[in-house]
């Protein structure tokens, strides 16, 4: 549970951190799109290229992004495993009779398994070099213009902050439920699957209820503080955009024309 970072916040003075939250957000859209253009390893070498030298820039410990991908370490085998399988293209390299692997199998499931990486590890950076406020009052600055057709843009972008939050709040409750639980006697970790799954109803119970609590206990302290959505509403810190956030966004912008073009 404690590998769970995304919506932890570590500060530090490095120049991601203090580049505009909204410049970070238009960078992870973009770098998204830009995982789905590549089609060989080699693009998804520069990509690789690329990420490490951000998180360098961050000054974040790279130990923490690498706790980042272990809770995902099951689903990234799984889909590595999938892909080398079922796909039967290319020069044959290993015929076990009941394992068969091609080349464009192999090649697909690591091209895959680097573009899951990339996404988890700049998804990650944008939590950690960013306050959930600021990730708010980006949001709502970007979606203003849908103000003009009723949606409650403040509402949303409020909803997502608190979402993001408490997904570490949670992952730290679950943590104490689990080790409450076996100080009780449970063993999650032992026994069939079915066991196991009886087990887990017994922490996911209380886990809800807690969430339900921490819900409460957070909407009577917002409306006690006077909370009646975003109008009216102005800000302590307000956001700056500088030449540097021009710099970013442009350089992004022509990178990827460069990289489709080739």
């Amino acid at each position: 549970m404690s590998s769970i970072l995304i919506g932890r916040y570590v500060p530090t003075d490095s120049q991601i951190h203090r580049l505009d939250p909204r410049t970070k957000l238009i960078f992870v859209m973009l770098f998204v799109i830009l995982t789905f253009l590549c089609e060989s390893l080699l693009e998804y070498g520069i990509l690789s290229v690329i990420t490490a030298f951000i998180i360098y820039k961050s000054e974040v410990s790279p130990i923490i992004f690498a706790k980042s991908v272990k809770p995902f370490w099951i689903i990234l085998v799984f889909v590595f495993l999938l892909h080398i399988l079922t796909t039967k293209e290319g020069d044959l390299l290993l015929n076990l009779g009941f394992i068969v692997i091609y080349q464009q199998g192999l090649e697909q499931g690591f091209e895959i398994l680097i573009r899951f990486l990339l996404l988890i590890l700049v998804t990650t950076l944008l939590t950690l070099s960013t306050t959930p406020v600021e990730i708010t009052d980006a949001l709502e600055t970007m979606f203003n213009p849908l103000k003009k057709i009723g949606f409650p843009v403040h509402e949303g972008a409020l909803m997502l902050s608190i979402a993001l939050r408490f997904i570490p709040t949670l992952a730290d409750e679950a943590d104490k439920v689990i080790k409450a639980q076996a100080s009780r006697g449970l063993e999650i970790d032992q026994g069939s699957y079915l066991k196991r799954m009886f087990g887990m109803v017994s922490i996911i119970i209380p886990l809800f209820i807690n969430s339900f609590k921490r819900a409460e206990e957070l909407s009577n302290a917002m409306e006690s503080r006077g909370y009646r959505g975003g109008i009216g509403r102005t800000r302590y810190r307000q956001l700056i955009w500088t030449n540097k956030d021009n710099m970013v966004i442009i350089t992004t912008i022509i990178f990827m024309v460069i990289f489709y073009i080739i």
